[in-house]
C-alpha cells in the first residue's frame, strides 16, 4: 500500500468513533487530573497519571467493542494495551514537559504545568490512535479468518462444478 493511501485510511469512522471515545475520556479523565493538580495540589506525575488510569481502563472497553469492533477474548492484547497506554503517556508527558519547560522557562511553574499536561494529552492521542488501531486492535487476524472462509468457500464451489 502506497503512503498516501494508507495515510488516507486512517481518516475513516474508525478515527471519529476513537475521537468520540477520547471526548469522553478526556473529560472524566481531565476533570480528575485537573482537580487533582490545581484544588489539591498533587503534583504533575500522580495527576497526569490518575488521568490515564482511569481513562485507559474506560477507553480499553469502549474502543475494544465499538471502535474497532474486536471481540476476541486475548491477555495478549490486554497486555499490549497496557504496554501501549504506558509507553504513550511516558513518552507524552516527558515530551511535553520538557518542551513547555524549556520553551516558558520564565513563567509561573502553574502555568507550564498546565500548558505541558494539554501538550501531553494531545501527543497522547495521536500515539494512542496509532497504536490501537495498528497494534492493539489489529485488524488482520479478522480479515485473515475471512479470506480462509472465503478460500475455502471457493474450493467448496469450485469441487461441486468439477463433479
Amino acid at each position: 500500500m502506497k503512503f498516501t493511501a494508507w495515510f488516507k485510511s486512517l481518516f475513516d469512522i474508525k478515527l471519529l468513533k476513537f475521537l468520540l471515545v477520547g471526548v469522553i475520556n478526556t473529560i472524566v479523565g481531565s476533570g480528575i487530573m485537573f482537580l487533582l493538580y490545581n484544588c489539591f495540589n498533587v503534583p504533575y506525575w500522580p495527576s497526569s497519571a490518575c488521568n490515564y488510569i482511569v481513562g485507559g481502563i474506560c477507553s480499553y472497553f469502549l474502543n475494544k467493542y465499538f471502535t474497532f469492533k474486536n471481540h476476541s477474548k486475548s491477555k495478549r492484547e490486554v497486555l499490549y494495551f497496557i504496554i501501549l497506554i504506558v509507553s504513550c503517556y511516558l513518552i507524552a508527558y516527558v515530551s511535553a514537559k520538557k518542551l513547555i519547560y524549556m520553551i516558558l522557562s520564565d513563567y509561573s511553574e502553574k502555568l507550564k504545568g498546565n500548558i505541558a499536561l494539554v501538550c501531553g494529552m494531545c501527543l497522547f492521542t495521536g500515539l494512542n490512535y496509532l497504536g490501537q488501531r495498528f497494534i492493539v486492535f489489529k485488524e488482520r487476524n479478522n480479515k485473515t479468518e475471512d479470506n480462509k472462509t472465503e478460500t475455502q468457500n471457493l474450493i467448496k464451489e469450485e469441487t461441486k462444478e468439477n463433479e
